[in-house]
């Protein structure tokens, strides 16, 4: 028998997925502090896979981590649309591709 410790967040339907491979997945359901802990930690996950890959899936999987941390925090996702859409007026996108090199003071 051989055991494979991950203890990580993980999507709802991977202990079916796993169960259907013919191994057996223990788990936990978690909440509070530590649900936003295990959300937080899920996003470096994702952003070093999305890093490493570049790939669209992996930065799919970061955009669910993040709807999941708004989830928790009680922030609709058009709430959050129009808090982005408020940086945008206030400070800029990313449209004109600009690369600050340094700023000078006198």
């Amino acid at each position: 028998m051989s055991v494979k410790i991950y203890n990580k967040l993980i999507r709802d339907k991977i202990p079916q997925i796993i169960e259907q491979s013919g191994k057996q997945a223990n788990i936990e359901e978690v909440s509070g502090k530590e649900y936003l802990q295990l959300l937080n930690a899920k996003l470096g996950e994702e952003l070093q896979e999305y890093l490493e890959s570049e790939s669209i899936e992996e930065l799919a999987d970061l955009v669910e981590v993040v709807y999941a941390i708004l989830d928790y925090k009680n922030v609709s996702l058009r709430e959050f649309e129009l808090i982005r859409k408020q940086k945008v007026t206030d400070r800029g996108a990313f449209i004109k591709r600009l690369l600050l090199k340094e700023v000078i003071s006198n």
